[in-house]
């Protein structure tokens, strides 16, 4: 089988963008991780299909697998992808907003310019049961033992689990052990993102995202996100952020509960290609 591509990325979170409009999504969770192999595939952080919507309120789904195989419910910089990818093929216009279905539900995007979008990524979840989170109620710091030690942590979902973990220094050594450890922690039955922040400032901060299923990315759009929420919602921070991650900047506007979070940020095409995808012996796609 051979399957034609789109390479692009949002500040360095990179995807493989496929067009499944009209033929459905063509791969296994094997398949998944030979394209997403940086040496003998393509390489991603995320896949992300293009398909028809299964809502009838929304113009398109969008469906998200991690390089591991594993399915996510949510991802910003892949849905500001996803809607730069739809102008280019001409269904979202300069200028122009749409309704589009993701695994955790419907988002909206506006084109703000052919690679600038930004995103209205729902209100942010502080229930425990809705994150999913183990605690008894909902917090604004929980402690928990990761590998030892303890961290005191906020947790929230943006359409996926989140993990967020106020530093003073991003380049700490002890952090590239804690992430992997915090990402699969008991405490998150689905695994979450985690996300150390360094406040600067009302209106900036500085994050490093350890990405369940796909490890430590250049950005994690909602990440910023979860990292900006979990920081508002302790009075921390403004309505207006600046997220600065390794790949570039995010911009983050939220006014609290009952509204809706916004993202704004780039999307840039790569290359367009072709691979040729590999069979898969029966027994051996899980």
């Amino acid at each position: 089988m051979s399957l034609r591509f789109s390479k692009m990325h949002g500040i360095g979170n990179d995807f493989v963008v496929l067009d499944c409009r009209h033929d459905g999504f063509p791969l296994d969770p094997a398949q998944i991780r030979a394209l997403g192999d940086r040496h003998t595939g393509v390489g991603f952080d995320q896949l992300l299909s293009v398909e028809p919507a299964r809502d009838p309120s929304c113009a398109f789904y969008y469906g998200i697998w991690n390089a591991d195989g594993t399915p996510s419910g949510q991802c910003g910089n892949g849905v500001r992808c996803v809607a730069a990818w739809l102008h280019r093929a001409g269904a979202l216009p300069l200028g122009g907003s749409a309704r589009i279905e993701s695994p955790s539900g419907a988002v909206t995007v506006r084109l703000l310019g052919a690679n600038e979008v930004t995103v209205d990524m729902g209100e942010p979840l502080f229930a425990p049961a809705r994150i999913p989170f183990s605690a008894g109620h909902a917090a604004d710091r929980y402690r928990i033992d990761v590998g030892g030690d303890t961290l005191e942590i906020g947790a929230v979902s943006m359409g996926n689990p989140h993990a967020v973990v106020a530093v003073s220094d991003l380049a700490a050594a002890g952090l590239q052990r804690l992430g992997p450890q915090l990402s699969g922690h008991e405490r998150f039955p689905q695994g979450a993102n985690a996300g150390f922040v360094q406040l600067l400032d009302r209106g900036h901060l500085r994050l490093r995202v350890h990405e369940r299923g796909a490890g430590w990315t250049q950005a994690c759009g909602t990440g910023a996100c979860a990292a900006m929420a979990v920081l508002h919602q302790r009075g921390e921070v403004d309505d207006r952020v600046q997220v600065d991650l390794p790949g570039g900047t995010l911009r983050i506007d939220w006014a609290g509960p009952g509204r809706s979070l916004w993202m704004t940020g780039p999307a840039a095409f790569v290359f367009e290609g072709e691979w040729a995808a590999p069979a898969v012996p029966h027994g051996n796609s899980g």
